[in-house]
């Protein structure tokens, strides 16, 4: 009956609260949920798990109020590298629908009650600014820059209003210091997961937090403040509950550190280290003392074979591998690698430079679970490696050969004879790779789902026309670069594939009949890159427009037959797209920004020349465009 409440009449508070936990994974839903009534915001503020926040305004007065109205966060991430959400034309009768969802939105509580400030001191403004860069400008005049940085009264905020806070992620929050994190241990008892990435926090606040609370998860990334004292007491103190521990650019952690993790961190299952400062000392340690190691990524120069032979020695349950940038071990060490840890599922080696087919070998002998192989920049690695993965990893799924000129066709003949369940395959500047290779992996792997190509220039139609005819399964593909590619494969994958990503950029041989053929066949595209097409034009856009309603991002850039026609065919359809990149487009002018801004509502980023946008455009969106190229 109209005008009666059935819903809140019936559904008591605990029942909505279950409706509104299963909303929780998407933040427009539970946005919208919050819209619906008082009650049912009531038990949005209440419930609500999560808030991520960029750089908004005077960031501690934004993350009191927000933990004020939002009383049952569980994880708090401030990014003080994003910027606030684009522009929203709030106040725009003809945008009410932009305007509810924007209020529901964490950042606006704050946003509004400065906006109305504001306003009241530019009444000249347009109702078409962008809050946050009014917001933004005008603080920065009147009170300077750092007001924009979290400090510890912003961390004592979160303390004492979020005592049930699990995860912390503080990126970047450069004037932070050790007494606002150990008001986050005194409050936060169960806090389990903390990320530090480039907070200059000293070893008092770090000795807080393992007297307080039982980590599992820590981060210290470019935390240049700490010191063995720091991370040597948490360990001891909450040691056993660790799990994950990340130490990258530390200047002053060192084996002595990896030393106590040994000791106390018996259940530690993830290590990332990035550090001058470590030797094969600290390894060895953390190999003897952490052997439930699942996941260990290293860049350490000063590892060698002896370190790793540890590793390979008492780490038998090692599931993921990833060594960068190493010149001071070889085949002995990988080799014990794959003699000790049976159950390794992924591997990556980038730079490795003494590493050859051998110590690849013995990986694929040694390690039939692998289901993941990346191999960047590794020269002496050649056909015979990857044959062997071929022959003996039957469960592989995702394959990375980057950079690898001494790879072979018949390194893919023995992938797609004995690994049929691949789905992932990534070639970038492997030049010995052509057709007959492409072809073998159609036709032996057709499960493929992901292929990225990227300046392999012997890859041509042939290839690509039997991927289209046999990977029905293919959602992303890319051909970046890759001369030989015209409109005969792009005819095949839009008869044969449904793909939602596409990035054909500089194969010039691609004209309107390629893309016409991929709008018309792969209604479900989402992303698309054109860009660096010479012979590409209007019709092509207008094809966009009428077969892929779905487009949400579109890279125009070096297309100089493109013009204002072809840009508004192609708004009228796409009206879902939120990004367009169209620079040194020689006959787009700025009639044709225009047409793109006010044609797709949902815009959020525009990358133009700035010398093509009018000044009225700029009062309307300045918000979404970026420029390529700004006045100096």
């Amino acid at each position: 009956m109209r005008g009666s409440d059935l819903i809140n009449t019936k559904l008591p508070v605990d029942l909505l609260a279950c409706i509104f936990f299963r909303l929780a994974d998407s933040k427009s839903d539970c946005d919208a949920f919050s819209l619906v009534c008082r009650r049912w915001l009531s038990v949005d503020r209440s419930f609500r798990l999560t808030i991520r926040l960029g750089s908004s305004g005077p960031a501690d007065q934004l993350v009191s109020l927000l933990v004020r109205r939002f009383s049952g966060l569980r994880n708090v991430y401030i990014d003080e590298r994003l910027p606030v959400s684009p522009a929203r034309r709030m106040f725009s009768p003809l945008r009410s629908r932009s305007v509810i969802q924007h209020l529901i939105s964490p950042r606006f509580f704050y946003e509004k009650k400065s906006l109305n400030l504001l306003l009241q001191k530019r009444r000249h403004a347009s109702l078409t600014v962008d809050a946050h860069h009014l917001i933004r400008n005008t603080e920065i005049e009147e009170s300077g820059f750092p007001d924009f940085c979290l400090t510890d009264v912003g961390l004592s905020s979160i303390a004492t209003g979020c005592k049930a806070l699990q995860k912390l992620r503080l990126i970047w929050c450069s004037n932070l210091t050790s007494t606002g994190l150990r008001s986050i241990a005194e409050n936060c008892k169960f806090l389990k997961s903390l990320d530090l990435e480039g907070c200059y926090i000293g070893d008092q606040g770090l000795i807080a937090i393992g007297q307080y609370c039982k980590l599992q998860d820590l981060n210290l990334r470019l935390c240049e403040g700490l010191t063995d004292t720091g991370l040597v007491s948490l360990t001891q103190q909450c040691g056993r509950s660790l799990k994950s521990l990340g130490i990258a650019v530390c200047a002053w952690i060192t084996d002595v550190s990896l030393e106590s993790v040994a000791s106390h961190c018996s259940c530690l299952e993830t290590l990332s280290l990035d550090s001058e400062m470590v030797m094969n000392k600290g390894l060895i340690l953390v190999a003897q003392g952490c052997r439930s190691l699942k996941g260990l990524k290293l860049l350490c120069i000063n590892i060698t074979d002896e370190a790793l032979e540890a590793v390979g020695s008492f780490c038998s349950s090692l599931e993921l591998l990833a060594l960068y940038n190493f010149q001071r071990f070889t085949d002995r060490g990988l080799s014990a690698i794959g003699s000790g840890c049976k159950n390794l599922r992924g591997l990556t080696l980038s730079d490795c430079y003494y590493i050859s087919d051998l110590g690849l070998e013995s990986v694929a002998h040694g390690c039939p679970k692998l289901t993941r192989l990346e191999i960047n920049g590794c020269h002496h690695i050649e056909t015979f490696g990857v044959e062997a993965i071929g022959k003996s990893c039957p469960e592989l799924q995702e394959l990375a050969l980057l950079y690898c000129p001494r790879i072979r066709n018949s390194a893919l003949l023995e992938i797609s004879r004995g690994c049929l369940h691949l789905q992932d395959l990534d070639l970038v500047d492997c030049s010995n790779i052509d057709d007959d290779g492409l072809c073998s992996i159609a036709k032996g792997c057709k499960n493929l789902k992901k292929l990225h190509i990227r300046r392999c220039y012997q890859v041509g139609d042939q290839g690509v026309i039997s991927i289209g005819g046999n990977c029905r399964s293919l959602t992303d593909l890319s051909l970046r670069f890759c001369d030989g590619v015209g409109d005969e494969a792009l005819i095949a994958i839009g008869k044969g594939c449904p793909l939602q990503h596409l990035n054909v950029s500089g194969c010039h041989q691609i004209t309107n009949v390629g893309i016409t053929a991929i709008a018309r066949g792969c209604q479900d595209l989402v992303c698309l890159d054109i860009s660096v097409l010479q012979n590409l034009g209007d019709i092509a856009l207008a094809e966009l427009g009428k077969g892929c309603p779905m487009l949400r991002e579109i890279v125009l850039s070096h297309c100089r037959l493109i013009s204002d026609v072809g840009l508004a065919h192609l708004v009228k359809g796409c009206t879902r797209l939120e990004a367009c990149h169209m620079v040194y487009c020689p006959s787009v002018t700025s009639s044709g920004i225009a047409t793109v801004i006010s044609g797709c509502p949902g815009l959020k980023k525009l990358l133009v020349e700035k010398g093509k946008v009018s000044e009225r455009t700029k009062r309307r969106a300045s918000g979404v465009l970026s420029y390529l190229c700004v006045d100096l």
